[in-house]
């Protein structure tokens, strides 16, 4: 059994090095929401250090927000927006004889994407469009995923270990009560009810089910770094095999 850990990096939060040994993928921030090119250029040295999967994580140009916050963009803005990122990312790698993996979104970009289906598609197309053999990290079971399937583009469907999710599979805002899961072993118990079970509990008691192939571990935690060594070292005791090369 093979699961990814992914990790959003390059976001100022200055412990990518203590986590990155302990995770096989990296999303790393393009200088829009967060991070310029300097960061860029130390996570992707981490990543290469530590053979973890490179990744674009693009979002809105807000850095006061942290790409948080909704933006209303046309969707030749969207396609931009996006474009100039993988651009960004993928010219730091090329400096660097790196190898581009993959592409999540990042935050309000995210969110917003994975309900509206234009969105989704505008995405996936700019990201096909850049290279059709980057894969694409999206909410699971989302038409973040669909869309990007039916362009032709590998998919990983995207679970998360320390947020809440609603009745329709979607993440519990950052806005409302109980969206983070606080306490490391509820979240570790809830990676392992979606790995074993292939479901989830949402914020009402309800169970539905979930697709995971990757698992998204939040680097701005108190705890971040006990918790991903933690769930690391429960996963690979359970018998899974930490890796992005899941395709």
């Amino acid at each position: 059994m093979t699961i990814d850990l992914n990790c959003d990096m390059g976001e100022g939060m200055m412990n990518d090095a203590a986590i990155m040994p302990h995770i096989s993928s990296a999303n790393i921030a393009c200088g829009y929401h967060a991070g310029d090119e300097a960061t860029i250029r130390k996570t992707i040295d981490l990543c290469l250090k530590y053979n973890v999967a490179i990744g674009v994580h693009p979002g809105f140009n807000d850095k006061l927000n942290f790409g948080r916050v909704p933006v209303r963009w046309t969707l030749d803005e969207l396609y931009q927006l996006v474009w100039k990122q993988l651009e960004i990312m993928d010219t730091i790698c090329k400096e660097k004889q790196a190898k581009l993996h993959h592409v999540k979104p990042h935050g309000a970009l995210y969110n917003m994407a994975a309900k509206d289906n234009a969105m989704s598609r505008t995405i996936a197309q700019a990201v096909k469009d850049f290279n059709p053999n980057l894969v694409y990290y999206g909410l699971s079971g989302s038409i973040m995923i669909s869309e990007a399937r039916a362009l032709g583009l590998k998919t990983m469907h995207e679970v998360f270990a320390d947020r809440t999710y609603q009745d329709d599979g979607t993440l519990t805002p950052r806005s409302q009560v109980k969206a983070l899961i606080e306490k490391s072993e509820d979240a570790i118990n809830q990676v392992l009810q979606m790995l074993m079970e292939n479901s989830v509990k949402t914020i009402t008691g309800e169970v539905i089910p979930i697709k995971a192939d990757t698992i998204c571990i939040h680097g701005d935690g108190k705890h971040a770094v006990e918790f991903t060594r933690q769930l690391h070292k429960i996963l690979t005791k359970k018998g899974f095999k930490i890796s992005s090369r899941q395709l």
